[in-house]
């Protein structure tokens, strides 16, 4: 028997996630537990409070990022891909701080491997590299 499987027909559907395979192989993913010290480091290099709120999974967990703007308000961020399969943050609309920490409990209870950092800024900055939506 012939151990070699022939490669999928071309059709529009395979040339697509054949490229957003490509895309997401090409950037290697730094483990949760090390991005996040850069983030907090990329703070206290501002002159920012940042700290970790809820430790998750070290090599995969997934990573929020609530910035406190110490008015009463907060916004979150999430992480997704964009079409390219490029890292970007998704902001949620800046809302009362009691209703960003319920939508993180809530985000808690679907995924326990999720990490949460704060960022305390009047500024509202984030200091993230990536595009933020």
């Amino acid at each position: 028997m012939n151990d070699i499987v022939p490669p999928p027909p071309e059709t529009a559907e395979n040339r697509r996630y054949g490229k957003e395979r490509k895309c997401m192989e090409r950037a290697p993913r730094l483990k949760a537990d090390i991005w996040v010290k850069a983030l907090i480091r990329r703070c206290e290099v501002g002159g920012v409070s940042a700290m970790v709120v809820r430790r998750g999974d070290a090599g995969s967990g997934t990573v929020l990022i609530k910035v406190n703007t110490l008015d009463g308000e907060a916004r979150v961020m999430s992480p997704a891909r964009d079409g390219e399969g490029e890292l970007i943050w998704i902001a949620r609309p800046k809302a009362p701080e009691r209703e960003a920490d319920a939508w993180i409990e809530k985000q808690r209870s679907f995924d326990p491997d999720l990490w949460v950092v704060e960022i305390e800024d009047r500024e509202g900055r984030h200091f993230l590299q990536e595009k933020v939506a």
